[in-house]
């Protein structure tokens, strides 16, 4: 078995003319010889073929990667640490990646295609050499899959770049006022660039529900921004009571992560003034952004609707909307510009009224999420059927909307 170690080892040392540090030559042995790490292997394999008599010396600068682990040890792993504590970024999981030239990578191919190793290339010893020490300095843990932050390495550019991974966080609000959207809506007039319309902001309203959640969240965290995950909406024009609809607020890269979320969720509602408020603050995976946006057969939602009628009607003839069950709607008319135009079937569980006047009534209609009610209640020329103006043979409309619960 030594023999063959040798053996090898002299070959691997003529292509490379003899010089090699000791991690790119215990690289080369990483599944034959047994170590902590390449950098012993690298030593063992040199010891025995100077006990063979071959002078395998330290080289003053490595074939492969030109001494780069020596650089790692004493300059880039200190210039990390810096960069970390300098900017004070929060972080429990890390990952290291690295970038280095063209020509470190084919030397290294060059070696093993012609001894035909089958073993890791030097990005990963590197990456792990960082992480290594990483780790016992920081103590956190490194993570691949979602790490809190990436510290990517470029020997070409000797520049250390720390990428901040969003934090997610999961929540109800209630919108306690009209007249405000959940989201930004780019001025119609200039489509955002800024007018004497819209006052030079760019905004249609202005304010939102995400501007009124968000500024208090990037501050806390100390991010750059946010976006805001809602499962659905609501109507500018329609509140949303009850417990509240469920959103997720994704903070990018904030610097910190362990938020207070008791004090967040009273700086959010002191800052929203009463208009919105957000309740059940608590911390989620990046996925939760996706599921929370998906509506299916077992999501329902509860509306508090005022209908008013062309004409007046006999009381008893609103016990006919009980019978309204399965709705099919083509796009209405008022979102045909943004949606696509198909029919969608939703199931109506349960419709209330309450008579408010002899052309007036309230209805609470719980139905399946997706349900348009604006037209279930119109009928929204012919595109909704059956509607409540169809099965009460008048015109109806509905004049104030409340969502009342939201169920995912």
């Amino acid at each position: 078995m030594e023999s063959q170690i040798t053996g090898k080892a002299l070959k691997i040392m003529e292509i490379a003319e003899g010089n090699l540090c000791d991690h790119c030559l215990g690289r080369t042995f990483s599944k034959t010889v047994e170590g902590p790490d390449n950098k012993y292997r690298g030593e063992y394999v040199r010891h025995a073929l100077n006990e063979t008599g071959v002078d395998a010396s330290t080289a003053d600068s490595c074939y492969i990667c030109c001494n780069i682990f020596d650089d790692v040890e004493n300059r880039i792993i200190d210039k990390i640490i810096t960069k970390i504590n300098r900017e004070n970024i929060e972080f429990s999981t890390f990952l290291v990646g690295c970038r280095v030239s063209p020509e470190i990578l084919s030397k290294e191919e060059e070696i093993h295609k012609n001894m035909e190793l089958d073993v890791e290339n030097i990005k990963k010893e590197i990456n792990r050499e960082i992480g290594k020490k990483l780790y016992f300095t920081f103590n956190k843990e490194v993570e691949f899959d979602n790490p809190n932050i990436v510290i990517m390495v470029d020997f070409v550019n000797d520049n250390i770049d720390i990428q901040i991974n969003p934090i997610f966080i999961e929540g109800r609000y209630r919108k306690l006022v009209r007249g405000i959207p959940q989201t930004k809506w780019p001025c119609g007039k200039c489509r955002g660039k800024g007018c004497p319309s819209c006052n030079y902001t760019g905004k249609q309203y202005p304010e939102t529900v995400e501007e009124l959640i968000s500024p208090e969240a990037i501050k806390l965290a100390c991010g750059s921004e946010s976006k805001f995950h809602g499962a659905g909406r609501e109507d500018i024009d329609v509140k949303m009571l009850g417990n509240g609809r469920p959103f997720v607020l994704e903070i990018k890269e904030p610097k910190i992560r362990n938020l207070d979320l008791e004090t967040l969720e009273e700086k959010i509602n002191t800052f929203a003034g009463g208009k919105v408020e957000v309740q059940d603050l608590k911390f989620v995976g990046k996925d939760r952004k996706g599921t929370i946006k998906c509506s299916s057969t077992d999501t329902y939602k509860v509306y508090s609707a005022i209908v008013e009628l062309e004409n007046d009607i006999n009381e008893d003839k609103l016990n006919l909307l009980s019978s309204m069950e399965i709705i099919k709607q083509r796009t209405p008319i008022r979102v045909s510009h943004r949606r696509a135009d198909k029919i969608r079937t939703r199931t109506v569980r349960n419709i209330t009224t309450k008579p408010l006047a002899a052309n007036k009534f309230e209805m609470i209609v719980e139905c399946e999420g997706g349900l348009y009610i604006k037209e279930l209640i119109s009928g929204d020329e012919g595109r909704s059927k059956p509607s409540i103006s169809e099965i009460l043979g008048v015109n109806a409309r509905c004049i104030q909307l409340d969502v009342l619960e939201v169920n995912i």
